[in-house]
Parts: C-alpha cells; sequence; structure tokens
C-alpha cells in the first residue's frame, strides 16, 4: 500500500477508502498530497489535537486577506455561494462564531432536544410501517431521508408544504465541500444559494409579522435590532441547521445498515438486544464508518504535526474516517463491535466547531434503528449498493432491502 492509494476520484477508493488510510498511518502520516493540495493528516492523536489547535481556522479572512495567505480570491461568479457560507457557524471564528453560537445552542440543549423525542420516536415508526406496508423498497428514500428532515424542518418552523424543496437545495449546496468541484457542480451551487436564501428571506419577513415557537422566528427577532444577528448571518445559519442537520444523519443510517447486514453477527447480536445495545451501537456505527470522512482547516500560523512542519496557507485535510480506525486509539478498529464502550470518535469533530446538533442527531438515530430493529426484525439487504460520488460527504445512492 502506497499513499498514491489515496484517491477521492476513485469510485473504488469512495467505496473502501480503510486500507489507503491504513497505509498512510503506517508510512506517511503528515503527508502533503499534490492532487488535492492538501496535507493529509491520518493519525487520531493529530487529528483530534488539530481540530482544538487555535492556530488553525476554517477560514483565514478573519485575519489575513487573499492576498496575505497567498490564496486567490474566489471566482466572481461564485459569489452567492461564498457570501452564504461564509456567515455560517462552521466557517466563522473569533468572536462571530462564539457570538452565533452562543445564540443558536439554546435550541439544542439536552432539555430541548428530549422533548422531541416524543415526536421523532412517532415519525420513525410511521415511517418504518410504511415500509413495512410495501414489503420494503430504499431504506434511504422512505426512513433515512425523511425523518430528519422533518425534525430540524420542524425545529425552525418550514412549512411542511415547503419541505421537499430542502434535499435537493442542500445536495447541490454540499457538492462544493468536495474536492476540485467542477463547473457544473458550482454553477447548481450558486442557483441554489439563491435560491434557497431568497426562499429563507421571505420566511424571515412572514416570522418577523408573525412569530411562533420557532427557531427561525427567534433568530429572526434578534437580528431585528441588527445587534445580535444580521440577517445574513440569520439566512446563512439556517441554511447551515437544515443542511448539517439531515445530511450526516441520512448517511450515518444507510451506512450504518450497510455495516450491519455485511456483518449478520452483530446484527443478529444487536436485535437480541435492542434496549441493551443500542446506544453504543449507534457510536460503534458512526465510527465504523463515519460519513464525514474529511474536514479541511487552514494553517495560520506555522505548526509542527507529528515531527513535520506545515507551513502557514497551508490547507489540512483531517482524515475523520482513518482517525476513527486508528489502532493506537481503537482496539481492533477494523471489526465493528456494538458494544464498544472505550469510543471517543470523532465523528462530530471537536474544538469549537463540534457540532451543534450532536445531542438531536443520536437521539434521531436511536429512534430510527429502534423502530427498525422492533418492527422490522427480518429486514434484509435486497441487492449490493452503489456509493454516491462525493467522498467527502460519503454515502449510498439507496439502499434497497425487503421484509
Amino acid at each position: 500500500m502506497t499513499t498514491d492509494a489515496f484517491d477521492p476520484w476513485s469510485p473504488a477508493f469512495v467505496a473502501h477508502p480503510y486500507p489507503a488510510y491504513a497505509g498512510l498511518r503506517e508510512r506517511a502520516p503528515v503527508h502533503y498530497h499534490p492532487p488535492t493540495g492538501q496535507w493529509l493528516v491520518s493519525r487520531y492523536a493529530d487529528v483530534n489535537a488539530l481540530l482544538r489547535d487555535r492556530r488553525l481556522g476554517r477560514t483565514h479572512t478573519h485575519r489575513f486577506t487573499h492576498q496575505e495567505f497567498g490564496r486567490p480570491a474566489p471566482d466572481p461568479a461564485h459569489e452567492p455561494f461564498h457570501t452564504l457560507n461564509d456567515h455560517g457557524l462552521l466557517d466563522l471564528e473569533g468572536p462571530d462564531h462564539t457570538r452565533i453560537r452562543r445564540l443558536v445552542s439554546k435550541a439544542f440543549t439536552p432539555r430541548m432536544v428530549e422533548s422531541l423525542r416524543p415526536t421523532v420516536r412517532r415519525l420513525a415508526g410511521e415511517l418504518v410501517d410504511g415500509l413495512l406496508a410495501d414489503g420494503g423498497g430504499d431504506l434511504i428514500a422512505r426512513v433515512a431521508e425523511p425523518l430528519p428532515v422533518a425534525v430540524i424542518a420542524e425545529m425552525l418552523g418550514v412549512p411542511e408544504s415547503d419541505r421537499h424543496l430542502l434535499r435537493p437545495w442542500s445536495a447541490d449546496i454540499t457538492g462544493m465541500f468536495e474536492l476540485h468541484p467542477g463547473p457544473e457542480t458550482a454553477r447548481r451551487a450558486v442557483t441554489a444559494s439563491l435560491e434557497f436564501s431568497a426562499y429563507l428571506r421571505e420566511l424571515i419577513r412572514r416570522r418577523r409579522a408573525e412569530p411562533g415557537p420557532d427557531l427561525i422566528s427567534a433568530l429572526a427577532r434578534a437580528a431585528e435590532d441588527g445587534q445580535v444577528l444580521s440577517e445574513q448571518e440569520t439566512v446563512s445559519t439556517c441554511v447551515l441547521l437544515l443542511n448539517a442537520g439531515h445530511e450526516a444523519t441520512v448517511n450515518t443510517t444507510g451506512n450504518g445498515w450497510l455495516a450491519l447486514f455485511r456483518n449478520p453477527g452483530e446484527l443478529a447480536r444487536l436485535r437480541g438486544a435492542v434496549d441493551e445495545l443500542l446506544p453504543t451501537a449507534v457510536e460503534e456505527l458512526m465510527r465504523y464508518d463515519t460519513p464525514l470522512q474529511m474536514f479541511e482547516r487552514w494553517v495560520l500560523d506555522d505548526v509542527e504535526v507529528a515531527g513535520t512542519h506545515v507551513p502557514r496557507g497551508a490547507e489540512v485535510a483531517l482524515l475523520f474516517g482513518s482517525a476513527n480506525r486508528d489502532p493506537d486509539r481503537f482496539a481492533d478498529p477494523d471489526r465493528l463491535d456494538l458494544g464498544r464502550t472505550d469510543n471517543p470518535h470523532l465523528s462530530f469533530g471537536a474544538g469549537i466547531h463540534f457540532c451543534l446538533g450532536a445531542p438531536l442527531a443520536r437521539m434521531e438515530l436511536t429512534e430510527s434503528y429502534g423502530a427498525l430493529l422492533r418492527r422490522a426484525p427480518g429486514l434484509t439487504l435486497l441487492r449490493e449498493p452503489e456509493w454516491r460520488p462525493g467522498y467527502v460527504i460519503r454515502g449510498l445512492e439507496q439502499l434497497l432491502v425487503e421484509v
């Protein structure tokens, strides 16, 4: 295995990147990769440390101009996407990040999230019952996608009649997070950014006139005086919550069920002890085949990583999928062990950008898996699935099952 095996544009690599990760960890744990123009960081200890290192950031524009940082300015034709993305919580640093996160985090307290459990349980049950009534179908389209979309849309206050718009917009926008997106991907992202932003601005105006108990109403009130939140920050925050609130959960559900089907002994073990094993099983499925394989950050000041100098202006690719399979941190990491208790996986990140919605995602996954395990104990895989082309956000095209 050579470092050349890291090929994020190869369908074979996307389908099974873990042997290549093992080669990186063993031979080149901090490795400059010319095809992507990034420093690949593959070991758990290094990824974990860099996620918390303030010498790195999701952006550099809070400290440097593009010219000072040695990076070209974004293509002006992509401005609508960058305006939307750059004002979102995930890509902010410093006081702006702290200000917005403090406001939004009030909606994701353990108490607020737990209050949603009856609704999530009911929705999961209804979706699984529909799948059962048809004798099976695409688990992703029928269960994995609708549940988190409905939950985050309900929290934000997106009318039910408009929710069909969210997934296509999200898919087009997140296409820009892949490595070296092409012109058509950029065009679709720009169009989706304009449409999504226009929709949310109108919804914010309606919520200002007729506020409700939803998060958009709360954010609109905060933005109204311009003290806490600008309107652009409100729009960008809503888009981020809607995108992040379901993309990872959808792929964790699909990737996780594929892992269970491929490990029938563990699936039988889980079916025999759903209540006892489900909490650790959800964590293990997130570790075993994480939906976010790579998290990128800019080097704002020179750093040394595992004895390797990485200069200011460089971009590092923190390989979550590799870190979660590092044998220096996880015993027998390539084995799916649904009872694993020592499991500090990095699927939700770490540091100031740790996933705000982690408690909600865990609850949705627990209820989704629980409903399928209890109501469809004979669920089987109909045929081997294909992976979507994207590597950074890694998931299946569909997962056909029968009962």
